[in-house]
């Protein structure tokens, strides 16, 4: 198993254990290496161990409401210290055939696809690496056990590849002004999960 597919399974279940109706998440994703060399008290708390390398995810900032979570990714561009980031998003879905029947007012829709007797009520955990690495997990509510969880790396491609484009480099930004800065730094907050 690799490093990503781990470190998505371990927020998965972290996630499975705060319970449902959570707001989005996201979190850098960081060598254990780099983070001990740059943060040794914080690796410490986390008690990630000298010997072995893994990835340490942190959890950043709350992001806004569910609707704009894409919008937000679009503002965010990363310290080379993170490999990769991980979004745990709960989205409701309908099948496809009531798609015709959604309210084009996004509050309308909203209301209306929660009360509807077809919804799924699904979490997702997706994460990705700065070489291209992908690797999701999705539960459903209504099969909310541990063995029933999905895994693979092309569950989710939209959310996958939103997070991808964090990592790609941004227009320069116009003199005075500011880019993409809505996680920069040496390394990303202290809050961490998994």
């Amino acid at each position: 198993m690799s490093l990503l597919e781990e470190v998505v399974q371990d927020l998965e279940r972290h996630s499975a254990q705060e319970g449902w109706d959570t707001a989005p998440r996201l979190y850098a994703l960081v060598q254990s290496t780099e983070l001990r060399r740059a943060e040794p008290e914080l690796a410490d708390q986390l008690g990630l161990s000298a010997d072995v390398d893994t990835l340490a995810a942190l959890e950043q900032p709350p992001l806004p409401e569910q609707a704009a979570v894409e919008d937000a990714l679009a503002t965010i561009a990363w310290p080379d210290a993170v490999t990769g980031c991980a979004l745990v998003l709960e989205r409701v879905v309908l099948p496809p055939d009531v798609e015709e029947e959604i309210p084009d007012d996004e509050a309308e829709a909203a209301a209306w696809a929660a009360g509807h007797p077809a919804r799924e009520d699904v979490r997702m955990v997706v994460g990705v690496l700065r070489d291209g690495s992908r690797h999701a997990a999705l539960r459903l509510r209504r099969h909310d056990v541990d063995d029933e969880v999905l895994l693979g790396p092309d569950l989710v491609p939209a959310l996958a590849d939103a997070l991808a484009a964090t990592f790609e480099p941004d227009e320069p930004a116009p003199p005075g002004g500011t880019g993409s800065e809505a996680a920069t730094g040496a390394l990303p907050g202290p809050e961490a999960a998994g």
